[in-house]
């Protein structure tokens, strides 16, 4: 038959269970799950579990039918695993064991019965009461397999999560990611905040936003591309650690390593320095990867990556230097770093500086190298507007990024807290925008206004959580990390 076919015969079944009552009824009450139970039964024997003559009640998307004629076995899953169902026909008043016949692959059913185990050994319950939760209208994806066209995977998340195997595995993983890094931070007394995602000046981030409007008020608003700015008034007000994880929202390209909408981490810490995260990020993604990958030595495609600290550090000068075939002092001038961008065929930002060439230079050539956890350090000013310049080079700035299986993975500094030299690297991206650079910082005034009642020094980072997500659970696609990405409309939309 074909999907179609399927599809009508379960809509027929559907119409003769309306009939007779409400197919949709919400009336059962699962008491019992059935990887608990497993486990719970996981050295009980036959006998044992004959003499207890225990009963359970559990409910769940029917997912596998063996029919025998007299006998039926049914394979139930629920969120937490999955237990077999037999239902005999001289052990069950008629229309238990007819309703049972009529049930589909898909369909969520309520059992209750009596825990045994089959000749095979395999945990059963013994089904002596068969209730329909609700009628699944569509047959479910080859069993096998699952869902293998990726393009129905992201549209139909759902139907992801029930057909293929393991499906629901990496968002538990990415839950406890994030209860991780809570844990972690609050246990270094940082607490956790949540600042404004509409703004009337999305900055933080060289990054466009995305544009909207308050009807109310009659005034634009942004959807923030960071949090940043933000969380660092809360340094002027007085918290001395704060984090806070959340949502994004960047109106660019969509990639492997890029969603529109994802989710990062940034946390602050007042009389801190950019020295003092390097091992402390070190430290947290080294723990996720032991609780969640089971060690430091996790698998990312065909490569093996190794977490174990201390991680390599790169100056992005020298390193760049080295593969331009320079001198790193060449890069610090304008007409000399022009010439080997234009050498290499690197075409950095309109209106870019000596530091916003060598960056493109070494976003070009470096960061395809970089495979294993590498820190680079001493970033050019110039494309670090909220950073600190470094005390003995003001050309950098004291600033990492941390670069894993060749893409960026965090970015943290020492915070620029001079409300005058802030005001002047506002005023120098505004100089960006007007050549052409539609991602340059905006004014932030207030910003600026409230750096003037003293932040103290600190340090900050942030951490895109969807690529953490897709390092440690070995995944090719943020899409696979992101339970509903952004996608093209369909034609059927």
């Amino acid at each position: 038959m074909s999907e179609d076919d399927l599809t009508q015969a379960r809509r027929a079944k559907l119409e003769t269970l309306r009939a007779a009552g409400n197919p949709y009824p919400n009336d059962f009450s699962p008491e019992h799950r059935a990887g608990t139970l497993q486990a719970e039964a996981e050295e009980l024997s036959a006998d044992a579990l004959a003499e207890a003559a225990r009963t359970v009640v559990v409910a769940g998307r029917v997912m596998a039918k063996r029919s025998f004629g007299k006998a039926l076995f049914l394979v139930l899953e629920d969120d937490s695993g999955r237990i077999q169902i037999y239902l005999r026909k001289n052990d069950l008043p008629e229309e238990v064991f007819a309703q049972a016949k009529q049930t589909d692959v898909g369909d969520r059913i309520g059992v209750v019965g009596r825990l045994m185990r089959t000749r095979t050994g395999e945990l059963t319950v013994a089904a002596a009461e068969l209730a329909l939760i609700a009628k699944c209208l569509h047959p479910l994806p080859e069993k096998w397999h699952g869902l293998t066209d990726v393009e129905v995977r992201y549209r139909q998340r759902y139907l992801d999560l029930v057909a293929t195997p393991g499906g629901r595995d990496v968002f538990r993983k990415r839950a406890r990611i994030l209860t991780g890094i809570r844990d972690f931070l609050t246990e270094r007394d940082y607490i956790e905040v949540e600042t404004p995602i509409l703004q009337s000046i999305a900055g933080g981030a060289a990054a466009r936003p995305f544009l909207t409007h308050h009807n109310t008020l009659d005034m634009p608003l942004q959807l923030r591309i960071a949090p940043e700015l933000f969380l660092k008034r809360l340094l002027v007000g007085g918290f001395e650690r704060v984090f806070e994880i959340g949502r994004n929202f960047r109106n660019e390209g969509i990639s492997a390593q890029h969603n529109p909408e994802f989710t990062m981490l940034e946390f602050y810490q007042a009389y801190g320095t950019c020295a003092d995260l390097l091992p402390m990020v070190e430290t947290l993604v080294a723990g996720l990867a032991e609780a969640v990958a089971g060690g430091t030595k996790i698998a990312y495609g065909d490569d093996e990556i190794d977490l174990t600290p201390p991680w390599t550090r790169l100056d992005l000068l020298d390193a760049t230097a080295e593969k331009a075939g320079c001198d790193a002092g060449d890069l610090r001038d304008p007409a000399k770093a022009k010439a080997i961008a234009e050498r290499h065929g690197v075409h950095p930002p309109p209106g870019a500086g000596a530091g916003g060439i060598a960056t493109a230079l070494f976003e070009e050539l470096v960061e395809p190298e970089l495979l294993q956890p590498t820190f680079v350090t001493g970033f050019p000013a110039e494309v670090s507007p909220l950073a600190r310049p470094n005390d003995d080079d003001p050309f950098v700035v004291d600033r990492f990024e941390l670069y894993v299986t060749r893409r960026e993975m965090a970015n943290g500094f020492s915070e620029l807290n001079d409300p005058d030299l802030q005001r002047e690297r506002f005023e120098a991206q505004l100089a960006n925008r007007a050549s052409g650079d539609d991602e340059a910082h905006p004014m932030d005034a207030d910003y600026v206004h409230a750096l003037e009642y003293a932040m103290p020094h600190a340090a900050g980072c942030g951490i895109g959580l969807d690529r953490l997500v897709m390092l440690l659970c070995d995944l090719p696609s943020i899409r696979d990390a992101i339970l509903f990405p952004l996608l093209r409309k369909s034609v059927e939309e």
